[in-house]
């Protein structure tokens, strides 16, 4: 497939193909319409022979050549299915466009450090399974591992250690990097409360600012009512790509955390 996109790419072969599409013709009528030499012009349909773009019929001493349709219904299928994933991704093309414009807000805002102290985000959900399960989900590595970040990023370490003076760690990574973060529990109750701050540091073990988290865990007919309440403090103007972020990447997080219930019920 690639070498057929390839053949069709120069501007004289698809020419070609045109005027083939047509009818058949022959090496000297392919040059004189498309103002090439022939011999320039039997290279190129050479190139879109050995892809099998173009059949050669010998006739006596004339070669009429002619274009197959089978390779370019190939392609139109895969182009097809390229253009289907693309429809079907735009959800993420939307992410990254609201992103932008987060980022373009913030950094218009952030003249000085403490630009955005106090700023605050709230989260509901409706998570298809008992709240032991979903408690487990933030407090066992493993399983907060397999959500707690974007889907473009690895986790390479992460804790919430439930009790008071708990640690808490997220670090991941992307192709462009390692991110790192550290804070502590300030309140636990099982099943049904987690409180912690965490803060987003620099290469250096800087902060870049410091989110304070607070999590209810509701017991709900169809699973649990989960409710994040995060504020932000110490925020420097360094911190400006990771702010305009959390509405998105929180939203994203904690959508793959509501998929996790509603794979395992399909398992």
């Amino acid at each position: 497939m690639e070498q057929i996109a390839a053949a069709l790419g120069d501007g004289a072969r698809w020419r070609i193909v045109e005027l083939l599409a047509e009818r058949p013709r022959s090496v000297g009528e392919l040059a004189e319409l498309t103002g090439l030499r022939q011999p320039q012009t039997t290279k190129h349909l050479q190139t879109l022979g050995r892809v099998g773009l173009v059949t050669v019929f010998p006739l006596g001493q004339r070669r009429v050549y002619a274009v197959e349709a089978a390779p370019l219904r190939d392609l139109v299928s895969r182009l097809g299915e390229l253009i289907g994933t693309i429809e079907a991704s735009e959800g993420e093309r939307d992410v990254l466009t609201r992103f932008r414009s987060a980022i373009d807000a913030d950094a218009a805002a952030a003249d000085k450090d403490r630009w955005a102290d106090g700023r605050a985000f709230s989260f509901d959900r409706l998570l298809a399974a008992p709240p032991d399960v979903v408690w487990r989900h933030w407090i066992e590595p493993d399983l907060l591992a397999s959500w707690w970040a974007p889907p473009s990023m690895t986790v390479t370490d992460c804790a919430i250690e439930p009790w008071t003076g708990g640690r808490v760690v997220l670090d991941y990574r992307d192709a462009e990097g390692r991110y790192r973060s550290a804070g502590k529990v300030h309140a636990a109750k099982e099943l049904e409360h987690l409180e912690f701050d965490l803060s987003v540091l620099d290469a250096k073990g800087q902060t870049f600012f410091t989110g304070h988290y607070d999590l209810k865990f509701t017991e709900a007919p169809d699973g649990t009512r989960l409710r994040l309440d995060l504020r932000i403090t110490e925020t420097t103007v360094e911190a400006v790509p990771f702010i305009a972020g959390i509405e998105t990447g929180w939203g994203q997080v904690l959508d793959k955390l509501a998929t996790r219930f509603t794979t395992d019920e399909k398992e």
